[in-house]
């Protein structure tokens, strides 16, 4: 199921840019998961917002009102 939406090299940059010396690769996979889990709801939730308001295209404000 290891589906890669998310480059684990992001993973490791956004780690580092919050102050992390050295990364695992298993600290990068988890990151990775949580993030593309948390999205994919993110994600759900915005579309059934834009099928509520009578549209196909899913919106920008879609998704931050998805996000709340």
């Amino acid at each position: 199921m290891s589906k890669r939406l998310i480059p684990l090299a992001a993973m490791e940059k956004i780690m580092k840019q919050s102050g992390a010396e050295r990364v695992s690769d298993k600290a990068k996979a988890a990151l990775k998961n949580a993030l593309e889990e948390i999205a994919e709801e993110i994600a759900n939730d915005a579309v059934r917002l834009a099928n509520h308001a009578g549209r196909k295209t899913v919106k920008a404000s879609d998704i931050k009102l998805a996000s709340k």
